[in-house]
């Protein structure tokens, strides 16, 4: 189940799904400019298998995409990512690891004269 804090369907420049010739509608995708979060609640191993997945584009170089079947988040990302791992050991113990990647920017420094 997910718990979209921004409607995907909002994200292109129109604010409405294209449709495609064919009577599909396409993926919408988030942009640079707009807010958008949603939480997932998955099995272990499919959350780990999402990692892995991620952890590969990582690796690979310096964009990510995330999709879904209505949405797709292009990222391009820079350095340093932040790994943050919290463990609460009270009461009910939960584990959390956070990943937070930095935009890549496109400026170049200026000129030495």
């Amino acid at each position: 189940m997910s718990d979209p804090e921004t409607d995907p369907g909002t994200a292109d420049d129109s604010g409405t799904d294209e449709n495609r010739d064919d009577g599909e509608t396409e993926r919408t995708t988030i942009r640079q400019g707009r807010a958008y979060e949603e939480t997932f609640r998955l099995d272990a191993a499919e959350a780990g298998r999402f990692l892995v997945d991620v952890g590969e584009q990582l690796k690979e170089g310096g964009e990510l995409t995330l999709t879904t079947d209505e949405w797709e988040l292009p990222f391009a990302f820079g350095e340093p990512v932040c790994l943050e791992v919290d463990f609460d050991g009270v009461d009910d113990p939960e584990l959390e690891i956070e990943v937070e990647l930095p935009g890549r920017t496109d400026e170049r420094a200026p000129g030495v004269e």
